[in-house]
């Protein structure tokens, strides 16, 4: 068939052509976001789960959702090695600029970013020169005694008190927006937090929507024990077979082209439902079909072609990341969650993954401390170790040594 009409889109964080068995979560935010509007009390969300299951799909949409509401939005993605800081400054910026032109008063609007202004300066290295300093696109003063204390915990709350009291000026909220919410630092965690807990207690119109891998509430609540009640949690997962069929079955039809149910029974088996999975078999099967209906035969021959750009695209390409000494750590994770007795990827005991490599647990921490630092694995249990990837132990199974 023609491969210039093919609907399937495996990349990262890019929107399916049919956003299949989300409709629960949008629900969710849509109510989320009335309740914000009208004043009422709200917690914030955080999306969890594993790679390729369409957590920064369903964090875009969501924010288009807001939008969608007149509300200002932000959107970041953390990283291990930056400060919060930074980057909050240019979501919230960008939030603000959307909800200015609805302010009647554009002093109002100047006053609430010299304080952002002011928090965002603090980004900056107190002894470094004047040109590797950074210089916010601000164009107002800084304000003085207002999220500026170098306290990431005090600014960020009153930073974000300020910002929703602009929101509430003009009926509406702010949604900050953040991916890969893990790899924030213990401080500015605390401080995320400190902020959110502020806010639901006076029911500003300020939410944090953040997505990360499974670990994440632990993370959040390592840093506030109160986070558990701060947030509402969503774990997203691999699509069920009837909406795995609807994001498969949807864009073919409007392309006036049909599935075999044979072709979606081995599509299902091929994916195991996750959403990056889907596209990228679908989009090889689609290519190779000679015509419609596609048929199972179709979905066998496209099939090695997949399996080859994952290999490459989405399994290679994180294996090529880890060191010899951390391969090896996966490759005894890979071979303890094949077992007959597990599930496919399982999580598996430390102290397993030891005695196979015959060993002493504590010489193992650093290649698994930094596995979970290169979002490779990650620990949802204590003494326990599963990845961050799905099929990742049935593909490391396969590779020699």
């Amino acid at each position: 068939m023609d491969p210039v009409r093919n609907p399937y889109a495996p990349g990262a964080g890019q929107r399916p052509p049919e956003l299949a068995g989300r409709d629960r979560e949008l629900d969710v935010f849509d109510v989320v976001l009335e309740r914000v509007a009208r004043g009422r009390p709200e917690r914030s969300l955080v999306l969890t789960g594993l790679r390729g299951v369409g957590k920064t799909v369903l964090l875009n949409t969501l924010r288009s959702a807001a939008i969608g509401r007149l509300w200002g939005t932000g959107k970041i993605e953390a990283r291990p090695d930056q400060s919060l800081r930074r980057p909050v400054s240019g979501a919230l910026h960008m939030a603000i600029r959307e909800l200015a032109p609805h302010h009647r008063d554009p002093d109002r609007v100047d006053e609430v970013l010299g304080v952002l202004k002011a928090f965002a300066l603090r980004a900056n290295d107190g002894n470094a020169k004047l040109r590797d300093r950074w210089a916010p696109g601000i164009d107002v003063p800084p304000a003085r005694g207002r999220a500026d204390s170098g306290d990431i915990e005090i600014d960020l709350v009153e930073l974000f008190t300020d910002a929703a009291s602009l929101a509430t000026d003009v009926g509406t909220g702010i949604a900050l927006f953040i991916d890969e919410m893990q790899d924030l630092s213990a401080t500015d965690v605390s401080a995320l937090c400190a902020a959110c807990h502020e806010l639901s207690q006076l029911g500003a119109p300020l939410i944090v929507v953040g997505a990360g891998l499974p670990h994440l509430p632990a993370v959040l609540s390592a840093a506030k024990s109160y986070s558990e009640r701060l947030f509402r949690y969503a774990r997203i997962d691999r699509l069920d077979r009837d909406a795995a069929d609807l994001a498969l079955g949807v864009p073919a039809e409007r392309e006036g082209v049909e599935y075999e149910q044979d072709a979606l029974d081995l599509l299902y088996e091929k994916s195991g439902g996750y959403p990056y999975f889907v596209q990228a078999y679908g989009k090889a099967t689609w290519d190779h079909a000679p015509q419609t209906p596609i048929t199972a035969n179709d979905v066998q021959v496209a099939a090695p072609e997949a399996e080859g750009e994952l290999a490459v695209g989405f399994f290679g390409s994180r294996f090529e990341r880890a060191t010899p000494a951390e391969r090896e750590y996966m490759r005894a994770m890979a071979v303890l969650s094949g077992d007959p007795g597990n599930d496919m990827d399982a999580a598996v005991p430390t102290s397993d993954i030891a005695t196979s490599l015959g060993r002493k647990p504590a010489s193992l921490s650093p290649a698994r401390d930094a596995l979970i630092k290169k979002g490779l694995i990650y620990s949802g249990e204590r003494g326990t170790v599963a990845f961050t990837v799905p099929h990742f132990g049935r593909y490391l199974r396969t590779q020699p040594v």
